[in-house]
């Protein structure tokens, strides 16, 4: 899983290393806002109804999920069952809060990398070089980003993206361990084979 604040280059990063990493599966938020121009369905969200949305939630289908300005947001559990069915990596770009979520129902089997700038100055920089949001929205971000900063302790992971090149590689190591991880389900089952022998 990852996170860390908007302009911190998770999307640069993941771009860089996905040649490298093996086969994998990147979670796609389900939505219940309305596509905008451009966006494409199961690309850039899964679109739902509010119906469709609810009736998951009732079914307990979401790893985590929030209701922010009026529209559903979350992660559907079922893609990633799919994903980890067929041993593919699975990335998540999650915030905080989702981390958290997420842990707590698939925790023996995640590793969570914490993404940064080296600074607030720094983030404050590129948030302004992007020139894609208004000042108040910059300001929002910087907010948001002083709170997260604050939960770097609760990541296996901390990766200061102050070179893309070191950060990609550091990254790609994370990720290539991650996919060794074994589930306690299956060391329990290997302890009581061993012991059987």
């Amino acid at each position: 899983m990852l996170s860390g604040p908007s302009g911190a280059g998770k999307s640069s990063l993941i771009n860089k290393i996905s040649e490298d990493i093996g086969d994998f599966y990147f979670s796609i938020s389900t939505t219940t806002r309305p596509k905008r121009d451009g966006e494409v369905d199961g690309v850039h969200y899964h679109f739902a109804t509010h119906e469709a949305f609810q009736k998951d939630i009732e079914e307990n289908h979401f790893l985590e999920y929030a209701l922010v300005h009026g529209n559903y947001y979350g992660t559907s559990i079922k893609p990633v069952r799919k994903a980890l069915e067929k041993g593919q990596l699975v990335i998540f770009d999650i915030d905080v809060q989702g981390n958290t979520a997420i842990n707590n129902r698939l925790g023996d089997i995640t590793t969570s990398v914490f993404i940064t700038p080296p600074s607030l100055k720094e983030l404050e920089k590129r948030l302004k070089n992007r020139s894609t949001d208004s000042s108040e929205v910059i300001h929002k971000r910087i907010e948001m980003a002083k709170r997260e900063i604050q939960r770097i302790s609760e990541y296996d992971f901390l990766v200061i993206n102050e070179d893309l090149d070191k950060a990609a590689e550091m990254l790609k190591q994370i990720a290539i361990t991650a996919k060794l991880k074994i589930p306690l389900l299956e060391i329990n089952e290997f302890v009581q084979k061993w012991e059987d022998l």
